[in-house]
């Protein structure tokens, strides 16, 4: 693993041996490093191609050496260019698949660049909070220009090498090659060589320009700070795209490395870093490896053609697997089917869908009656009215149709798995796939693991989550898994808020503020508060010592259901989702303190967003503890896929650490003392007061 070096005829070739992506790690520097110096002393040749091995050029860093001596070790890359400026042979990068972040900018320090048509070129450092460290900003302008250029670093999009080619005075390729990449990469590299009359060409030479300079910097700097508020990487993208044009190029590289150093610190990129390895990491289960088995998905059904079903069923499709929905009744199925249609048809006119992708789409959807239709199906996903005893219905009936070996999965939001794998006899292939709403665009895929579900199986769902483009994460089984146990303590705080003299407005605008994409009560109305009602009737019911907020049962006993009946914590208007605060609601809330004997109070925001994100947190404890989640960064991908936690804190867990768990358990000491308060909810987790007494970090 690093750089293999070998000989065509008079044309040396670097490949890049780091799988899975040749990622630019220490051994592949000094690998490339020490085969330049080779190129250089040996006469016979009069040429080099660095070329990526397997199906890619390189995807840039090596994720496995971040925050590692290794990954500054020299030859650092920004060594490596200047070594390849200084060579007196050229040197040509041969790109193909992916050419990203530090592969690209390997390949702008390259004398010549030839490409692959279909190759992925881009520089995503800006997801990271960051932006490209070794000359990326500087390079890009001088070989494409600078307006698509920005785009592509203030964005972090990839771009199809064709597409680059084809830019009017572009120096960023200098050929595209058809078929075999390397043959035509030393054809090439001969051409320059036995050419060659001038200095080898250079990225740094090439003056970037452009003619409103002053005017159109601006512009960008004021959308990219706009359009991303919460993070300063776009902007200071601009700020040094700008200096390749008003700079000299080593003065422009000095700046690009002043904010690349200054973004690393930020909390910003830290939560943003510390995202790209929990969504990496999410996927690796401790007894789950390569060698475990998988089964074979060839078939898949889905029982219920509702909001759910249809979102579930949209999915497979649009991996292009074939799927079959089963329902009760034909109109069921046939308002299912208007569903998924509609959707699809909203994406055609929006110009998102081609018209004959969509129509391939629907020829792959069957429906059915009658389950013997499905018997053959290797993975059936049940998903139909929230309630353990219609499911274990629905479980007894699979178990007695469906072949042997095939995966029988459940939608549940909140319902135990091991109940339901228990009605039939075979609990070792019954597994959870907690889809989220609408289940066709959500990322997040909770994979429930009962006590009986085989490794087998789970390897199997996490594989096929990958197909379905679905962020996996394993939970445990307990009453809502990760997410919506953690979201009940999330909501009960916020109606202990309103209790005490918050509005439903102060409250969501204070989180929205923070960072959320919608606040609590914003999100009940969406929800619908009668599903609320129902789990708390269930929970609280079964669980009368814990104290919760009535004001959602109050509500829903006036009918108020949030948006699907007109009112909820708001009003709303025919035709329209604004949420409009409620006179009826204001005046509720003056009446529900007045019969508890609250006197109200003013709250501060910071006060409101931290009893909330505190009560996050603390149950996220309790899900490590208890082994329902295997890792803190587990609890964040739940969150930042699922709920809307702010991309920019991290995750609820990731922002407790910034915090520092020694200041969160001294607020929810605080917030104890309350007498309006819950003082048993704000009891920390054993964990959360181990590791801050401890003085340590859940990550």
């Amino acid at each position: 693993m690093g750089a293999l070096f070998h000989t065509r005829g008079d044309v040396a070739v670097i490949t890049l041996d780091n799988p899975p992506v040749n990622g630019l790690a220490c051994d592949v520097r000094r690998g490339i490093s020490e085969a330049l110096d080779r190129v250089e002393t040996d006469a016979s040749l009069i040429a080099v191609v660095i070329i990526g091995g397997g199906k890619l050029f390189s995807a840039g860093a090596d994720i496995r050496e971040f925050g590692r001596p290794e990954a500054v070790a020299e030859p650092n890359l920004f060594s490596l260019l200047m070594q390849i400026e200084m060579m007196s042979k050229p040197v040509i990068a041969a790109v193909n698949g992916v050419c990203m972040g530090g592969g690209l900018e390997l390949a702008l320090g390259s004398h010549y660049r030839v490409a692959a048509p279909g190759t992925d070129v881009g520089l995503p450092e800006v997801k990271l909070g960051i932006l490209p460290g070794c000359g990326g900003t500087q390079r890009l302008p001088r070989a494409i220009g600078v307006e698509p250029a920005l785009n592509m670093v203030v964005t972090g999009e990839s771009i199809k090498s064709e597409v680059l080619a084809a830019i009017p005075g572009q120096k960023l390729f200098d050929q595209l090659i058809e078929g075999d990449l390397l043959a035509g990469a030393c054809d090439f590299a001969r051409a320059c060589a036995e050419s060659r009359s001038t200095d080898l060409p250079l990225l740094r030479h090439v003056k970037a320009s452009h003619p409103n300079a002053e005017a159109y910097f601006q512009f960008a700097r004021n959308t990219a700070k706009g359009a991303s508020r919460n993070f300063p990487a776009p902007a200071k993208c601009v700020d040094a795209v700008e200096a390749s044009v008003k700079r000299t190029f080593d003065e422009g590289l000095a700046f690009e490395r002043h904010i690349f150093r200054e973004l690393l610190g930020t909390p910003e990129s830290k939560a943003l870093r510390h995202v790209f390895f929990a969504e990496r990491a999410a996927a690796k289960v401790a007894d789950i490896d390569a060698a475990t088995a998988r089964r074979t998905l060839d078939k898949v059904s889905v029982i219920g053609a509702g909001t759910m079903g249809g979102g579930i069923t949209m999915n497979f499709l649009d991996a292009g697997r074939p799927v079959t929905i089963l329902e009760t009744t034909q109109e069921a199925l046939d308002r299912g089917v208007a569903t998924i249609r509609k959707n699809y048809e909203a994406l055609v006119r929006k110009g998102k869908l081609a018209a004959d992708k969509y129509e391939r789409k629907m020829s792959l959807l069957r429906t059915t009656l009658d389950y013997t239709d499905i018997a053959d199906a290797d993975l059936v996903i049940e998903a139909v009215y929230e309630d353990l005893k219609v499911k274990e219905q629905v479980f007894r009936t699979l178990d007695g149709v469906m072949k042997p070996g095939a995966i029988l999965a459940t939608n549940t939001s909140t319902l135990d798995v091991n109940r339901i794998a228990e009605v039939t006899r075979r609990p070792q292939d019954v597994v959870g796939m907690h889809f989220f709403s609408p289940a066709n665009v959500m990322k997040l895929l909770e994979v429930v693991r009962g006590k009986a579900t085989s490794r087998e199986v789970l390897a199997t769902v996490l594989d096929l989550a990958k197909t379905i483009r679905k962020t996996a994460v394993v939970s445990g089984v307990c009453d809502g898994f990760i997410g919506n146990r953690m979201l009940d303590q999330y909501f009960r705080q916020a109606s202990f808020l309103v209790e005490e003299g918050c509005s439903p407005e102060q409250v969501d605008r204070a989180i929205e503020k923070f960072g959320f994409a919608m606040g609590p009560f914003r999100v009940a109305d969406l929800a619908g508060n009668d599903i609320g009602w129902a789990i708390r009737k269930r929970r609280y019911i079964e669980k009368p010592h814990v104290r919760y907020s009535r004001v959602g049962d109050v509500l829903c006993e006036m009918g108020r259901f949030g948006q699907k009946s007109g009112a909820g914590f708001y009003d709303y208007v025919e035709g329209r989702r604004d949420a409009v605060p409620s006179p009826i609601v204001k005046d509720l809330l003056v009446q529900f303190r007045k019969d508890a004997g609250i006197e109200p109070r003013k709250i501060g925001e910071d006060e409101i967003v931290h009893r909330l994100v505190w009560a996050l947190v603390n149950e996220g404890a309790r899900v490590l503890e208890e082994g329902i989640s295997g890792k803190a960064s587990d609890v964040d991908v739940v969150y930042l896929t699922g709920y809307g936690f702010p991309r920019h804190r991290g995750g609820p867990m990731c922002y407790a650490d910034t915090v520092g768990l020694y200041n969160v358990v001294r607020s929810m000491r605080q917030y104890a003392r309350n007498p309006n308060d819950d003082a048993a909810f704000w009891e920390p987790a054993p964990l959360l007061a181990r590791l801050a007494a401890e003085g340590k970090s859940f990550s």
